[in-house]
């Protein structure tokens, strides 16, 4: 199990960014990437990159949202542009050590977009 530390939340206006950041404490060799999740509604996955750098977004992130990773410094980001308030939410982290394996969770960083 690896511990994944998370930065770079906060509150910002419609319109505007915010980047945040993922460090692993030790190698991840699985899936990288972000859910999350607001009051009241279920988790989503909201973005994801495997080691070869293969990238998911969900529908309502895409091109907006871009997430990235470095497999030496075992870091994922995900750069969020032109945020809206429905974007607001805890983002959670997650992390797979082994392909295959079960991820591992960040503590979750809050999102505020106020409108």
């Amino acid at each position: 199990q690896v511990q994944l530390v998370e930065s770079g939340g906060g509150l910002v206006q419609a319109g505007g960014s915010l980047r945040l950041s993922c460090a692993a404490s030790g190698s991840i060799k699985g899936g990288m990437g972000w859910y999350r999740q607001a009051p009241g509604k279920q988790r989503e996955l909201v973005a994801g990159i495997s080691r070869l750098g293969i990238t998911y977004y969900a529908d309502s992130v895409k091109g907006r949202f871009t997430i990235s990773r470095h497999n030496g410094k075992n870091t994922v980001w995900l750069q969020m542009n032109s945020l809206k308030p429905e974007d607001s939410a805890v983002y959670y982290c997650y992390a797979a050590s082994e392909v295959g394996s079960a991820n591992d969770w960040g503590q979750g960083t809050q999102v505020t977009v106020s409108s």
